[in-house]
């Protein structure tokens, strides 16, 4: 192990225990100094702060106005939020930060309301310290909605002014809209971009806002919203629209995911796919439950991704140092070596050995060596080089071991007592019969004989026609053996691997044959598998034959 693993006595030590405090010294030791050396914040993205490692996942919704980006945050937490506005013009004209708020440490009450964005980028705890560099034109359009709520302890959600529809739409916002998304794009988790199902055209703006984000393509995930409003019929249709004009601008060879349904309270106007909107929710809300078990892969996935970039821009910077003369045609130099940047940039990918993908893009960062001294860069320095190589290659190993046990930890802890994210539209638990999967699949009967000690059992609905099929095998002593079973289950075309987990199943008292009630669960199970329903690793209590529970337990 590294001796800055370890332990020395000129560093801070650092055992991996802390996730987050790791990859704050990992970054403020190995990183930062190679950044301020090259003046990577110049080019790039500015330095990080602590909160960006600590703060909580965000949510960045995105779309054009009157898609439903704030009626989704509402539905999420099933209560208005300060500052909210939902109408079919263009409300929200700024970005809003919809946060948990802090605890007054004089009453321990947690405080709700609006703070405007002046106060929020100097605030030490919250991630924005370093969007005070778009100027107050932004700030101004910038505030936090802060309040008291279960969802918002696992998550914080971006709310993003409406953009205006139609091809040639633009609107002057005094700041610069697309950058500002691209600062949320590279440090929140999830990016959602929400299209209304009457509206698909992307406009000018909302293309510059997906070139914006589209590089960070493994958060996007694609919202249609409304689709309650169209039949089935025009529903595919306009599915394919939407992967049609999808398809032009974020080229990626893989298929965006896309989630249908209706995020709002109010009732379908078209509910005959209900079943299918239920399930894209479901898909969608699972999707946001896992942010907070993923969150720190996703900021050391973003750190390596930020080191490499620092490595290739201090190659860039010390070449145009290197290359420039020392007393005369300094101006002219610098002009040839901006035209030629993408000449540069190759010759640097076959020295170096790196891959042209990690290079920003020519030109824009032409535009930004248009501006710069070339007189402040400097030459390159191996020493900083190794060090975030050293990071790269045996740091980060490291610390992967520690993610790696706290993910094993959460997953024990979710399957103890569910996802982290709850409360709002996520409190799933109790008895509730529209709760996410009630009655569907292997859980339907769940509730039945809750109030006769269990003696009633879904399976007994057909249980007549199993017995048939059940007898007509010859049992000896009240049971049909393993070979018997199996001509009779294979006529249902499931692959073995599906068979064989429904013996395991139906065979309650693993005694390697099948009496007449296990028989018939054996059935009722093939037919859920083949409808399409998975099949659970342990056979629910419900379903557990009434001769083979035990005395007084109920079938819930």
């Amino acid at each position: 192990m590294m001796k800055w693993l370890k332990g020395d006595k000129n560093e801070d030590t650092d055992d991996f225990a802390n996730v987050s405090a790791s990859l704050k010294r990992l970054y403020k030791q190995r990183l930062r100094p190679l950044e301020e050396s090259y003046k990577f914040s110049d080019f790039h993205s500015p330095p990080m702060d602590d909160a960006d490692f600590d703060s909580k996942p965000m949510i960045l919704l995105i779309g054009q106005y009157s898609t439903g980006k704030t009626s989704f945050i509402r539905y999420l937490l099933e209560r208005d939020f300060p500052g909210m506005r939902i109408g079919p013009e263009p409300t929200t004209d700024c970005f809003i930060a919809v946060m948990a708020g802090d605890k007054d440490p004089a009453t321990g009450v947690i405080n709700e309301g609006v703070i405007p964005g002046n106060a929020l980028v100097v605030d030490k705890t919250k991630p924005f310290k370093t969007l005070s560099s778009f100027g107050n034109n932004f700030l101004s359009r910038f505030q936090c909605s802060s309040m008291n709520h279960q969802v918002l302890q696992s998550i914080s959600i971006i709310d993003t002014p409406g953009i205006l529809s139609g091809a040639k739409q633009r609107v002057n916002r005094g700041y610069q809209f697309s950058k500002v998304l691209t600062w949320f794009a590279e440090r929140v988790d999830r990016i959602v971009l929400l299209f209304d199902a009457h509206k698909l055209d992307i406009s000018d703006e909302f293309h510059e806002a997906l070139d914006a984000v589209k590089s960070y393509e493994s958060k996007i995930r694609v919202v249609l919203n409304k689709c309650d409003q169209v039949n089935t019929q025009q529903l595919m249709r306009v599915y394919g629209a939407l992967m049609w004009s999808l398809g032009k601008v974020i080229t990626t060879p893989e298929v965006v995911r896309v989630y249908l349904g209706s995020f709002w309270d109010q009732p379908l106007r078209f509910d005959e796919n209900r079943v299918l909107f239920e399930d894209e929710r479901n898909d969608l809300f699972s999707d946001i439950q896992s942010l907070p078990r993923n969150a720190a892969l996703r900021k050391l996935n973003d750190l390596i991704k930020r080191a490499r970039l620092a490595k290739v821009h201090a190659y860039i910077i010390s070449h145009l140092h290197d290359s420039m003369p020392s007393v005369f045609g300094k101006d002219k130099a610098k002009n040839n070596m901006i035209k030629d940047l993408d000449k540069i940039f190759a010759d640097l990918s076959n020295k170096h050995k790196i891959s042209l993908g990690d290079f920003p893009k020519v030109k824009d960062m032409q535009e930004k060596l248009k501006m710069a001294d070339f007189s402040k860069f400097r030459s390159l320095s191996s020493s900083m080089i190794q060090k975030v190589d050293d990071m790269i290659s045996n740091d980060i190993a490291e610390l992967m071991v520690a993610i790696q046990r706290d993910e094993a930890k959460a997953t024990d802890l979710i399957n103890r007592e569910g996802p982290a994210v709850k409360g709002g539209v996520f409190n799933d638990g109790g008895v509730n019969p529209f709760s996410n999967k009630w009655g569907e699949g292997v859980m339907e009967g769940m509730d039945y004989g809750t109030g006769t000690e269990g003696t009633s059992w879904i399976v007994d609905e057909k249980k007549s026609e199993y017995d048939e099929i059940f007898y007509k095998l010859h049992p000896v002593n009240g049971k049909i053996n393993g070979s018997e079973a199996k001509r009779e289950m294979i006529k249902s075309k499931l692959p073995n691997t599906a068979l064989a987990k429904v013996w395991r199943l139906a065979d309650n008292d693993q005694d390697g044959a099948l009496t007449d009630e296990e028989f018939a669960l054996a059935m009722h199970l093939i037919n859920l598998r083949a409808e399409g329903h998975g099949l659970p690793d342990k056979l629910p209590k419900h379903l557990i034959p009434p001769t083979q529970r035990v005395t007084g337990e109920s079938a819930d």
